[in-house]
């Protein structure tokens, strides 16, 4: 069992902190537009992060499981910013890559990778349900700027207003969607002990990986929506919009799988119900395609108001670690 990190008490501790903030920032400020000029700050931020990340994991001794974690982290944000420079869809094929060497290619050769040194990372809960919120917040608060960067300003109309509350009411449904199941996913997580704790936080932290880059996506197709609500979108910046929340979702439907939580199928049909979407931004126009997605987003949230996410059984979470 490797050793709890200490608190940032020395200087090169809280340079290290420093450095990965800004790494976060470089990273947020390229996510508006990363499919559309700014890939390469958002890897060069992504790859300023993961290397703090790991330098981080040097004070905790978790052994020989920091240099196989590295060469998976390392060289998904390698292809991260191969794809910066890269254009169409070799810019998409490497980012695949990227999200298939985080989430696929250790689970396959498990001898091979920090999957088979699981037990040698400590796990807290709190922190780590906090810190993946903090950094979905962090993602959906980009999103908000590409509203802001949209508006023509120059010409600003009572429906231009309409439609800018509006886009902003998109992030807030997402944001809603996520933090629906962070209880859950502490209460679960303390529940779980040993090796099968760590493979569940460890799964759980790799499905946000879908749900930053459905935030990506979405951000694009908020972008497109405000510029030009009036007017037909072309079926990219629709499919973006759509796509990116379908995504999202998904993500979110495989958090709420994982944790034994209900309402995955509600996550999944509310994905597809949004995908639906984009013939209307095709052949109408593109601000009523926001109007219907987010509509769709604030369904499930409706039907569930005043619920809250219901933690696995005690007995469930063993084999939900287990098995992820």
């Amino acid at each position: 069992m490797a050793r709890q990190p200490r608190a940032a008490r020395e200087p090169e501790q809280k340079l290290l902190l420093f450095v990965g903030m800004a790494g976060f920032l470089i990273a947020a400020i390229g996510i508006p537009r990363a499919f559309d000029g700014t890939g390469v700050v958002f890897g060069v931020g992504y790859l300023v992060t993961i290397c703090v990340h790991l330098l981080l994991f040097t004070q905790a001794r978790v052994g020989r499981a920091l240099s196989l974690l590295a060469v998976y982290n390392l060289g998904a944000a390698l292809l991260v910013l191969a794809g910066g420079f890269a254009d169409g869809a070799l810019r998409t094929g490497l980012w695949v890559a990227a999200l298939a060497l985080q989430m696929v290619v250790p689970y396959l050769v498990p001898r091979h990778s920090w999957i088979g040194t699981v037990r040698s990372f400590h796990l807290a809960p709190e922190h780590f349900v906090e810190r993946h919120g903090l950094l979905v917040i962090i993602a959906l608060g980009e999103s908000v700027v590409a509203i802001g960067a949209g508006v023509d300003v120059d010409h600003l109309t009572a429906s231009t207003v309409a439609v800018v509350v509006l886009a902003l009411a998109l992030p807030a449904g997402l944001w809603w969607t996520y933090f629906t199941d962070t209880h859950a996913a502490e209460v679960t997580m303390s529940r779980a002990t040993g090796g099968p704790a760590t493979r569940l936080a460890l799964w759980l932290g790799l499905t946000h990986i879908p749900l930053l880059l459905g935030i990506v996506f979405t951000a694009a197709g908020i972008h497109a929506a405000v510029a030009h609500p009036g007017d037909h979108t072309h079926w990219p910046e629709a499919l973006a919009l759509a796509g990116g929340v379908a995504a999202y979702l998904c993500g979110i439907a495989e958090l709420r799988r994982a944790l034994r939580v209900r309402g995955v199928w509600r996550r999944l049909l509310t994905a597809a119900a949004v995908l639906a979407t984009v013939p209307i931004g095709t052949e109408v126009n593109a601000g009523l395609q926001l109007v219907a997605v987010v509509g769709v987003v604030a369904i499930p949230l409706v039907l569930e108001r005043g619920q809250h996410s219901a933690p696995a059984k005690p007995s469930t979470v063993e084999h939900t670690g287990t098995k992820t």
